[in-house]
């Protein structure tokens, strides 16, 4: 079966691959798009996008075009929202207008007019558990939350044992675990999830929740330096600057290939058995960020080292990566590694003009300096 599909956010990386397989598989997609200039800094429909998708220009906070374009379609992928964890924490009003409120429309006019939606696919992220889930050798499973500044402070980085105070060991965080969020980010992001099944499961609108963990691939912001690490890093080795590493480097994510973000996606279309559901989507592989900074200067060959600067970002999470045993279910299954999906990205980076590969790492760390985000 074909459907008529809204995608909003779909000029953005993620969107943009799951537009692309959407419509390999025969369906007519919307993109909706408001062209931020923080990931698109021209304004302009990006080269990139599927020439067979109609593509509106809005935000989608904007009531009279959401009202328009629900009813003329089947499916909706709610992929847009503002993106920066650190930048969060000083753009309040704007990350909560983009990623709450925005969504608090769209799920109104879901409420409140007439339509045929089949299916509501919205974006979650990882950021919402804040902390990952850990063992104690005492206290067994336990759910730490941020480190105390005066462990910090004291450049102790690992996480410790919330009721014995031993040393912890991580574990794959399902989706059981209790959600901490440690940045407006995601608190947003938080939201999007919860008012989405929410309201779907009001209205008998079948919902999915995917929570990413960490994306990289082509398509990925470069002009933003709020953007994932990779992204972050790339610009930083292509402009022969080294990629700047907090506290000791071996701090752990889960880092996922954009491809296998899509196949999640298209799973959660064609599955009943997603319907009202939240999965994480990632690889159940844990990386350190010291592993991603050195794989990714080997493959642009540049005579660099990461700078390891033993400082730390208010907020930031030690270690959390994703236990799929949920979405395995489903028929998921990570196809692309780490080692596998870098000389893409690298690829795809090496062959941007030099003026899109914009290195603003220098300008986020001193907006977040000067307000005391960064010790």
């Amino acid at each position: 079966m074909t459907y008529k599909i809204l995608v909003t956010g779909g000029a953005g990386f993620i969107g943009s691959h799951i537009v692309d397989a959407l419509i390999s598989k025969g369906h007519e997609v919307t993109v909706l798009d408001v062209l931020d200039s923080q990931v698109h800094p021209e304004q302009v429909v990006p080269e990139y996008l599927n020439k067979a998708t109609t593509f509106i220009k809005a935000d989608v906070g904007d009531r009279a075009i959401i009202e328009k374009l629900v009813p003329e379609h089947d499916v909706i992928y709610h992929e847009a929202a503002a993106v920066g964890v650190g930048q969060s924490m000083y753009q309040i009003e704007h990350y909560v207008r983009e990623n709450t409120m925005n969504t608090a429309v769209l799920l109104d006019v879901l409420a409140n007019k007439e339509h045929s939606i089949k299916k509501l696919i919205v974006a979650a992220s990882m950021s919402s558990y804040g902390e990952g889930k850990y063992e104690c050798p005492d206290c067994g499973v336990v759910y730490p939350r941020l480190r105390p500044e005066s462990q910090l402070n004291s450049r102790d980085w690992e996480m410790k044992c919330p009721e014995c105070g031993k040393d912890v060991s991580p574990l794959p965080t399902d989706e059981k675990k209790p959600m901490d969020s440690t940045s407006i980010y995601a608190i947003g992001k938080k939201d999007q999830e919860e008012m989405c099944l929410n309201v779907g499961w009001a209205y008998g609108i079948p919902t999915v929740a995917l929570r990413y963990f960490n994306v990289y691939g082509a398509r990925q912001a470069l002009s933003n330096p709020y953007t994932g690490v990779c992204a972050i890093f790339s610009c930083r080795i292509r402009n022969d600057n080294p990629p700047v590493v907090f506290e000791d480097g071996d701090q752990t994510r889960d880092f996922i290939h954009v491809s296998d973000i899509v196949q999640a996606n298209l799973l959660a279309l064609e599955s009943s058995k997603a319907n009202y559901e939240a999965f994480n989507v990632g690889t159940g592989s844990p990386i350190s960020i010291n592993r991603i900074a050195s794989t990714l200067i080997s493959h642009y060959k540049k005579p660099l080292s990461p700078s390891v600067v033993n400082k730390y970002r208010k907020g930031d999470i030690r270690h959390c990566y994703s236990d799929i045993s949920k979405i395995k279910r489903l028929g998921f299954e990570p196809k692309v590694s780490f080692e596998q999906g870098v000389p893409e990205l690298v690829e795809w980076v090496n062959l941007q003009p030099s003026c899109e590969v914009s290195d603003g790492f220098e300008k986020a760390q001193k907006e977040l300096s000067d307000r005391n985000l960064t010790v």
